[in-house]
């Protein structure tokens, strides 16, 4: 329930609901779009950034949070440390979200033995907060080439053209897969998908599965990999380490088994590193939709080792996180609501975008009229504006909001909230880590038997993602990366050594660099604190 002290503001936004209705709301020019951007998108906030002093990226630039862990060493004392493996398998799957469970799933498909370990419980990950849907080109109205050339444009042309090629193009047949694994799309009357546009999407290409695809999808795949022996599942296990051969080929990791609280090695012919994004990170202070295990341990883990990264100065700032009540900061509201036509709208009643322009867009308008002292403040003094929702129940009939979204609706309905009478709180969220380890088409980074899938991957976004794609990121190079690395089961991966990290401390020492954080940090210091 919004307290008095809101409810002035509602007044506003429901008396300026039938006069913005009828005016209409232009895009923005590029070059009005690009200025828009370089005042207010966190991402060209100079102070927020520092050039790296170490390892194959140095003198590049990303935020302090990741220059910390760069610059940091590990909470574990390496002399201690039997590197004599425990157990050897032929490909080694860290992380257990879409990526990682698609990459083991086609791993074992092609006869590898695989092992999957991961930080949380299997599916506890960002892909089961992946609410709006999948980007994929199944409508009639739609092709690859469309889907390439949106792709790119969202990402302001810095995402890797062969990256991309492949994405799209491979993005039907991920979905016939996910098909008939189970997953079951919402479908229209006549059977077929049921396919929807987003901002910066040309064609209709969303398909969902409700307003929980990510979670749904992650249900079918987690009981798809409960019916494979031959991949073994090690919960509450994350890595603290990758180990490397005599001649610098990634051959396994060290992992942490959190429930005995020790430490083992086990030797692979193949390292896949899916462990996610860094949202938890919380860049510049922003609150995040990212669940607690997004530290950035990918990042970290390949960087020591010796991979190239790319983009890790780009962060996705959703445009709608929630911003009241106080308890659900950083809950999306998903880009449905703005797709059907609910408006942005300030303290004053008037909309200031078009809900259709990108996200970084979007993002940088909300940021701008907040600063401009044109948001909504709440009693415990965070800043927002208003997401009319209830102008879609209106134009689509009673019960529709219900219907649609029934997972926001009970959320809000929990705090006396109802969506279809009441507008929406919103401020930006950190949300996406837009660059990361850069990968070839395969998935595989710089460093040799060392692949990487999902939000951790670098080089497919560019400096801005666009709705959707990120699942089917996910699904296109965690299969390409399980094939990929399958092929290495017949490789001898030498002995384990540790040589690539004591290079890397070396040269933090003669740098004098010196820092009280550890890293990979694994859990935020909130969380840490009560383990």
């Amino acid at each position: 329930m919004y307290p008095e002290i809101m409810l002035g503001s509602i007044e506003v936004v429901d008396a300026s609901r039938e006069k913005r209705k009828m005016d209409a709301m232009e895009m923005l020019s590029e070059e009005e779009a690009e200025g828009l951007l370089k005042r207010f998108h966190p991402d060209y906030k100079e102070s927020a950034f520092r050039n790296l002093r170490v390892g194959v990226n140095r003198g590049e630039r990303t935020t302090h949070e990741i220059a910390d862990l760069f610059e940091a060493f590990g909470d574990l004392d390496y002399s201690k440390i039997d590197l004599k493996p425990e157990c050897d398998t032929d490909v080694l799957v860290l992380g257990g979200g879409g990526a990682g469970v698609t990459a083991a799933l086609f791993a074992q498909s092609m006869g590898a033995r695989v092992i999957l370990a991961t930080k949380l419980r299997l599916g506890n990950s960002n892909t089961i907060m992946a609410l709006g849907g999948m980007q994929a080109s199944v409508d009639e109205h739609d092709s690859p080439v469309r889907h390439f050339c949106d792709t790119m444009v969202a990402g302001k042309f810095s995402g890797r053209r062969d990256l991309v090629k492949v994405m799209v193009e491979d993005g039907p047949r991920i979905v016939k897969w996910l098909l008939d694994t189970g997953v079951d799309f919402d479908r229209d009357e006549a059977g077929n998908l049921t396919t929807k546009k987003a901002g910066g999407i040309s064609a209709p290409r969303i398909i969902s599965i409700g307003d929980h695809t990510g979670l749904n999808i992650m249900k079918v795949l987690k009981d798809e990999i409960g019916k494979r022996d031959s991949i073994e599942v090690s919960e509450f296990t994350p890595a603290v380490e990758l180990t490397t051969n005599e001649f610098g080929e990634c051959n396994g990791a060290i992992l942490y088994d959190l429930g005995r609280k020790r430490h083992f090695v086990v030797r692979a012919k193949a390292v896949i590193l899916a462990t996610g994004g860094s949202g938890r990170l919380h860049m510049q202070g922003f609150p995040t939709s990212n669940n607690f295990g997004a530290t950035g341990d990918a990042l970290v883990l390949a960087y020591r080792s010796g991979a190239r990264l790319e983009g890790v100065d780009s962060f996705q700032y959703h445009p709608t996180g929630v911003m009241f009540p106080e308890h659900m900061v950083g809950v999306l509201v998903t880009e449905a609501i703005r797709s059907l036509g609910g408006h942005l709208v300030n303290a004053r009643g008037e909309r200031f975008v078009n809900e259709l322009e990108t996200r970084d867009v979007c993002a940088a308008a909300i940021i701008r009229e907040c600063e401009s002292g044109n948001g909504v403040t709440t009693p415990f003094g965070k800043v927002g504006i208003w997401l009319d929702s209830p102008l879609i129940e209106e134009a689509q009939g009673k019960g529709f909001l219900r219907k649609r979204f029934p997972s926001l609706f009970r959320h809000f309905m929990r705090v006396g909230i109802d969506i279809s009478k009441r507008p929406l709180l919103v401020f930006p969220t950190l949300h996406y880590q837009n660059g990361g380890i850069l990968i070839d088409e395969q998935g595989e980074t710089t460093v040799k038997n060392l692949f990487v899938a999902g939000e951790a991957a670098g080089g497919i976004h560019g400096r801005n993602r666009a709705m959707g794609n990120s699942l089917l990121d996910i699904f296109v190079f965690g299969r390409r990366a399980g094939i990929a690395a399958s092929k290495k089961m017949y490789h001898t991966p030498g002995n384990v050594t540790l040589n690539h990290v004591t290079r890397y401390y070396d040269r933090l020492k003669s740098l004098r660099i010196s820092s009280v954080a550890k890293s990979p940090t694994l859990f935020p210091e909130f969380i840490v604190n009560k383990l």
